[in-house]
């Protein structure tokens, strides 16, 4: 699936944070007091009467003693708003059982048993939009991660593995179609218009796994022939009016499944594989077995209402979630603490999926650009935590970027280390070896051991370590050597001092200054505090590229002159680093100049170095588009904030945005003629052609830079491609122009976009989130005036994300001088936090950098943290507030 007092141990030790009320301190979770659970449940059969209102539900569990645990003398089930209506036991009705919490407690005798439980819900009155729920007319599930227990009482962990026999009834008028997990064994015809489905999944899955839909859906199909010749039925399901925006997501699926036999050699093990899209999903989606449950943004697409970059998001996606049949259902984790085993595993793959489909280079760049963003200031901040954690209080807060997006680098530096064709034999062994087991990251890293050969005892260090390594680099010459000396510091994090060397893989290359050329590309690992790497036959001192391709997930911290940066921007061979010089260069002058610690001098000729830089990116013919367009985009407000945070240890949001704003409108000023020159020639593009998706790129980024230069020109060129754009790729590039300046056009434009499309949520989404990210003067107002328009419902995630996530990512606008910014995300969570706890606890990160801020904002922004956690809190947002003040 795009988390106090100790528990005292048990067999559910690690379930029980389902016991603790709202309104007390939530008990904290160990990953040490992980015990088996003392009964296994070979079987589940489920029999569901479906109703939006009231669902019937009866559970019949199998049994038998887990003979590798101690003897228990009863069975724990976790349950959430549910009580019993009836609890059988081999047959016979029983009154012995208890309640714990929200625990159901059942005397056991025997060695194996019969246990069945009637339980009602209510879905329509689910607003938190785990477990069973309605959307729109329709019922689904969300079962990860600790969903199933809002259905009926279980076992709710990943390590209770069983085969689920699932019968579904209902009205067929109301729900014609009746999907599970598996293959369909059965139906038929009931009284008074109803019907009913049976379905059966061979293949034993934790209950997270299981999902459930029903309603009013039409499929757009297709078949997919794998290695060994059989034929599986491709489904994906949608409301019909959404039909015709399928194709993409059904060839995006087709595609996965043919790549992931190819370069991991793993083929699908159903007869039928379902997708279903939901316009009310707390994430993007979820790899339920044999029925993927969908947010409809990473489904629905065509080129009228979706961008290019949506397109790819949706690939990736589907991509995502198909390759966790193998990591992730067949081999699914042992607790909750190893979710990166699944998670950072499955990004890698989608990563790599990615890259295969539409090029490496810009692949790469966005998603170290994501890491950035999302995983180092978490990293850096009060909610540290290793990829395999050792406590939570909410599991639900550990759906983080470190989980997902720091796992798939660890990986990946496994990847890296062993080389392409050694990786696949260490993952063919984990595969094998773990096939229907509940594993471990130590299982995994094992299997990679002894499939590669390598020795990763140290290497685990980088599971137990929160924090990102910041290296610091000096290269010296003598005579024909070069001598490259690292040092690595591993931060202290909440919890975590005195941190260990961890090894890092780093691929050099040493570049002839006179030819601009290198002798070719080496790996080195650094493994300890302080190491030095000499490397001979360089007459000159060499310009250092280092971390190509970002092959660790570190900070470099270097004294690189000005013309070194320029010359590795003009000339490095590999994409990622030659991005990273022109990274470099805007950061060090955005960053000092923030900081008042630029002299006039200094200013200027870092300007005219800037300047000369961005000159050479525009007129270099051997660039791509995309490429192009990636090298010239200037480093976010948010990623300069942890640059200046680390080096100042307060940061000045508002001196950022001014520095960057007129940086931007320097350059664009002194490049003007090139960048219009550009803009014609990519709107001149053939929309068809092979390049057109890079030539729409880098069109909407130049026009974005000709606004912060001459806003008055811009203006009619963003109008005029708004108006003949024939696809949301261009029209949204203009629209974002728009909606940033103060000009009749923009009002005209917001107008017509929101009455062309206001039938299309999706697209809807897009106009609240562009008036949210925009750099208009009275953007704050905008936002007050959008969270009361008729369409902006606080209940859908994605237009609560489309809004308010976007608000808090707009920096000008977040961390306005007088603190309205953090009062209305605060107001925000408040109000959203008895809705739906999973979505409001998300929107917490941001106000958690009080203590990295300068000290005005930082009074301010802790006082709405403060406000927060003097309400009545659900477990998910107290523990991300707590936190958050802790530090």
């Amino acid at each position: 699936m795009d988390i106090s007092s100790t528990p005292p141990a048990s067999p559910d030790a690690q379930s029980l944070s389902g016991a603790a009320p709202a309104t007390a301190e939530p008990a904290v979770i160990r990953r040490e007091d992980y015990q088996p659970y003392p009964w296994r449940v070979p079987e589940t059969h489920l029999d569901f009467a479906l109703g939006l209102e009231r669902t019937a539900v009866t559970s019949t569990l199998v049994i038998e003693r887990n003979e590798d645990t101690a003897p228990a003398s009863e069975i724990r089930l976790q349950g959430d708003g549910l009580e019993p209506l009836g609890v059988r036991l081999d047959g016979q009705e029983i009154n012995d059982w208890r309640m714990e919490g929200s625990d159901l407690i059942v005397p056991l005798s025997g060695d194996a048993h019969e246990l069945s439980i009637d339980t009602s819900i209510d879905p329509s009155a689910n607003t938190k939009l785990e477990g069973l729920y309605a959307s729109n007319g329709m019922l689904c599930t969300q079962c990860e991660a600790e969903g199933f227990r809002r259905i009926t009482f279980f076992p709710d962990r990943p390590d209770v593995l069983s085969t689920y026999s699932v019968r579904m009834s209902g009205s067929k008028e109301a729900f014609p179609i009746l999907l599970c997990n598996g293959n369909m064994v059965a139906q038929g015809e009931g009284e008074d218009g109803a019907h009913w489905a049976e379905w059966h999944d061979p293949w034993p899955k934790p209950s997270y796994l299981f999902a459930l839909v029903a309603g009013d859906l039409v499929a757009n199909s297709s078949t997919f022939t794998t290695m060994t010749g059989r034929e599986v039925a491709l489904n994906v399901w949608v409301r019909a009016e959404d039909l015709g925006r399928t194709d993409h997501a059904l060839r995006s699926l087709e595609h996965s499944m043919k790549w992931d036999e190819e370069v991991f050699g793993r083929e699908y093990d159903l007869d039928l594989y379902n997708i279903v899209a939901v316009s009310d999903f707390n994430m993007g989606a979820m790899e339920n077995k044999g029925l993927n449950v969908f947010n409809t943004k990473y489904v629905l697409a065509d080129p009228e209402t979706a961008t290019d970059a949506d397109f790819d998001a949706i690939e990736g996606v589907i991509a995502h979630e198909y390759f966790h049949n193998w990591s992730g259902n067949r081999i699914t984790c042992r607790d909750w603490f190893q979710l990166s085993l699944k998670e950072g595993f499955t990004v890698l793959r989608d990563q790599l999926f990615s890259q295969d489909m539409r090029g490496e280079a810009v692949k790469r760049i966005e998603d170290v650009r994501i890491l950035r963003l999302a995983q180092f200031p978490e990293d850096a901040g009060p909610l540290a935590h290793p990829i395999r954690p050792d406590s939570y209080r909410e599991i639900s807060n550990f759906y983080t970027a470190t989980i997902y997006n720091k796992g798939a680098e660890v990986i990946r530096m496994m990847r890296t280390l062993a080389g392409v064709e050694a990786f696949r034999k260490g993952t063919d062994v984990y595969f094998d070896r773990h096939d229907g087991e509940a594993a471990t990251c130590e299982d995994f890293v094992c299997s990679i051991e002894d499939g590669t050969g390598l020795d990763l005892t140290q290497f685990r260090l980088w599971y137990r370590q929160a924090g990102t390594p910041k290296i610091t680099v000096a290269l010296d010459h003598s005579g024909d050597t070069a001598t490259l000396k690292l040092t690595q510091e591993v931060p202290n994090t909440p919890g975590q001092g005195d941190k260990s060397p961890m090894p890092i893989p780093l691929k050099i290359a040493l570049f002839d200054r006179a030819s601009g050329t290198h002798s070719g590309e080496e790996l080195i690992v650094l493994d300890q505090a302080e190491q030095s790497f000499a490397f001979t036959g360089h007459a000159e001192k060499p310009v250092l590229s280092i971390n190509r391709g970002f092959t660790a997930p570190v900070v470099i911290e270097r004294d690189v002159s000005r013309e070194d940066l320029m010359l590795l921007a003009r000339c490095d061979d590999d994409a990622f680093a030659r991005y990273e010089a022109m990274q470099e260069l805007s950061v060090a002058h955005l960053v000092a100049a923030s900081a008042g610690q630029l002299s006039e001098g200094d200013r200027v000729s870092g300007e005219q170095g800037l300047v000369e830089a961005f000159r050479s990116i525009l007129s270099d013919p051997a660039l791509d588009d995309a490429m192009r367009s990636e090298l010239l985009m200037l480093p976010t407000g948010s990623y300069l904030f942890e640059q200046m945070a680390n080096a100042y240890v307060r940061a000045d949001p508002g001196a950022i945005t001014r520095e960057r704003r007129a940086l931007k409108a320097l350059l664009a000023a002194q490049l003007m003629d090139p960048l219009l020159a550009h803009y014609e020639r990519c709107a001149a593009v053939d929309e068809h052609s092979e390049g057109a998706r890079g030539a729409r790129k880098m069109k909407s980024h130049c026009l974005e830079l000709i606004a912060a230069g001459d806003s008055d020109k811009a203006a009619p060129l963003a109008s005029e491609q708004y108006d003949t754009a024939r696809n949301m790729t261009d029209r949204q590039g203009a629209l974002s122009v728009l909606t940033g300046l103060e000009t009749p056009l923009r009002t005209a434009a917001l107008l017509d976009f929101y009455n062309r499309f206001k039938d299309n949520a999706l697209v809807i989404d897009k106009w609240f989130s562009l008036q949210a990210l925009s750099r208009h003067p009275q953007v704050i107002e905008h936002v007050k005036a959008l969270a009361q328009h008729r369409d902006f419902n606080l209940k859908n995630p994605n237009r609560a994300r489309a809004l308010y996530m976007a608000f808090a990512g707009n920096p000008s606008a977040f961390h306005a001088d007088d603190g309205e910014g953090y009062r209305i995300i605060a107001d925000f969570i408040l109000a959203l936090d008895p809705i739906n706890p999973q979505t409001a606890a998300r929107f917490v990160s941001p106000l958690g950098k009080w203590k990295r801020i300068e000290e005005g904002r930082s009074a301010l922004m802790k006082a709405e943290l403060e406000r927060i956690a003097g309400a009545d809190l659900s477990r998910d947002t107290f523990e991300q507030v707590t936190r958050s003040l802790e530090g």
